[in-house]
């Protein structure tokens, strides 16, 4: 029968049968579990069973002796406070396994009271320690809750999860499983400690065994063979010893586990730890449930300006695919211009959909020959209706800059405001590079498309005058840089997927 919490758990271990016996029996009436064993090596058996608070040992002992025991548990069971007896000639002994991590020893011959005296006061210190570790576990715990809230990256959220799990709870190994919402569940991710060396790749968990196990019970910690039922697979090479798992759930319903593993012999996780990692997980769910929504958010965000810009390439059917070729172009140059990872992603976005105000232009866009310069008037105010379309959609107002102004020019000659210089928003001087190229090497009522060579050329010689020099030469230097490399528009996405049009840059 397995003692309460609140019971002090002491493994007494000397060679000696009357003195195991006789400490027993006192300490058991003084409230304490307890448990003996006859050397050291008996002793890591036992402790390898259960945990303990304290360990009273003799120094002195066959097969296995009181320093390399007390060395055993620094390295396995580290919370284990350790006491050594021993005689009055082996006193300096006692003193050396005190430097090496003993709280106290007792000459033998001992009265029982002054045993259980320094037992108590070696349980205090072990309470004292706990309650400072967990005021850090608090601490720390904020600090993640706080790194996890702050994230809407489903991929960050997981990752921070992880190694908070590995930190907080001391785990060789922590894997996240999350539900596909088919009612499937899949391994998102798994953190190796550092100080840990995983052989093989980590053993799968069988999600059909947890799920079960947790419509009966909140909480799951199991050691040894008897956590090895929660797997579907089992390395006997370097199987489990420890198992904690703690649910993930959003608005009542499991939307993942997060599994913490211990392969390390002796190393097992206790109650504390797997509230600890239950904590973790409860403050991650909610976080792991917004990240979701906001990635499916973010899909139909892509979708929609997909849409659009199909929408309106399909106006003209000389400009079919063009915006999302514009957009390959912007994105290549904005990756060699060093921007991040955000603004690359605005910029892309914003080419896609920097020719929607052509839904308000009410004139004929197919029509042979050069615009008259009616319709050029009318066709110069897209920018503007491109503005006001977006401008009552409040999360794609990122987007205007390069929507409204991709037709302004270096030297101020361009439309719809006349800007100058660097007036001119970095976003629309890249999509008013990316937008023109392509012009050229397109197709249009007019004419045929230009050769590559002699868009390029065109570029060039614009630079300071139509176009930023610095972003029409990296214009140049990353599409020539682009093609070298065998690279293709097919490679984009939104290109591959408008299955018309010019795929690649023209020869």
């Amino acid at each position: 029968m397995q003692p309460s919490e609140d019971i002090a758990k002491i493994l007494v271990v000397d060679d000696e049968e009357v003195i195991r016996e006789i400490l027993a029996d006192f300490l058991t009436m003084e409230g304490f579990y307890v448990r003996t064993a006859e050397d050291g090596s008996g002793a890591l058996v036992e402790l390898s069973r259960e945990r303990f608070d304290l360990v009273l040992t003799d120094l002195k002992m066959p097969n296995m002796g009181g320093l390399e025991l007390l060395n055993a548990i620094r390295k396995h069971t580290p919370h284990v406070v350790t006491i050594i007896m021993t005689g009055f000639g082996t006193v300096e002994t006692a003193i050396e396994a005190m430097k090496q991590g003993a709280y106290d020893y007792v000459l033998k011959p001992f009265k029982v009271e002054e045993v259980v005296h320094t037992i108590r006061r070696g349980l205090e210190k072990q309470r004292l320690e706990a309650d400072n570790f967990r005021l850090k576990d608090a601490l720390s715990l904020y600090k993640v809750s706080e790194a996890i809230a702050a994230s809407l990256s489903l991929e960050q959220v997981v990752v921070t999860l992880s190694r908070a799990a590995i930190d907080e709870v001391d785990s060789d190994l922590v894997t996240v499983l999350l539900s596909d919402g088919g009612g499937s569940f899949y391994r998102r991710s798994s953190e190796v400690s550092p100080g840990f060396r995983l052989r093989r790749e980590p053993d799968v968990l069988s999600v059909e065994n947890l799920r079960e196990h947790f419509e009966h019970t909140p909480a799951l910690l199991e050691h040894g063979e008897r956590s090895w039922r929660y797997f579907a697979t089992i390395d006997d090479e370097q199987p489990p010893q420890s198992l904690a798992v703690a649910r993930l759930a959003a608005r009542g319903e499991t939307i993942g586990f997060l599994c913490a593993l211990s392969y390390t012999p002796g190393k097992r996780f206790d109650e504390g730890q797997r509230k600890l990692l239950h904590t973790t997980a409860d403050r991650a769910s909610a976080a792991i449930e917004n990240a979701r929504l906001y990635e499916d958010l973010q899909a139909t965000f892509k979708q929609t300006i997909r849409g659009l810009a199909s929408a309106i390439d399909k106006m003209d059917r000389y400009t079919a695919g063009h915006s999302a070729r514009v957009a390959a172009y912007a994105q290549i140059l904005a990756i060699k211009l060093g921007l991040g990872d955000e603004d690359i992603e605005i910029v892309r976005q914003s080419a896609l959909m920097h020719d929607i105000g052509k839904i308000g232009c009410v004139m004929n866009l197919n029509k042979p020959g050069r615009l008259s310069q009616a319709d050029y008037e009318i066709f110069k105010q897209h920018p503007v209706h491109g503005r006001d379309i977006l401008q009552p959609i409040e999360f794609l107002h990122p987007l205007i800059p390069g929507v409204h102004l991709h037709h302004e020019r270096w030297d101020g000659l361009g439309y719809p405001l006349g800007l100058k210089g660097n007036e001119v928003p970095l976003i629309a001087r890249i999509i008013a590079v990316a937008d023109t190229y392509d012009a050229m090497t397109s197709n249009r009522a007019y004419r045929r498309a230009l050769a590559h060579d002699i868009a390029m050329s065109e570029i060039g010689r614009c630079r300071g005058s139509q176009f930023d020099p610095d972003v029409a030469q990296g214009f140049l230097e990353s599409i020539e840089e682009f093609r070298a490399e065998g690279h293709s528009l097919e490679e984009f996405p939104d290109v591959r997927e408008t299955r018309s049009g010019i795929m690649a840059p023209r020869s």
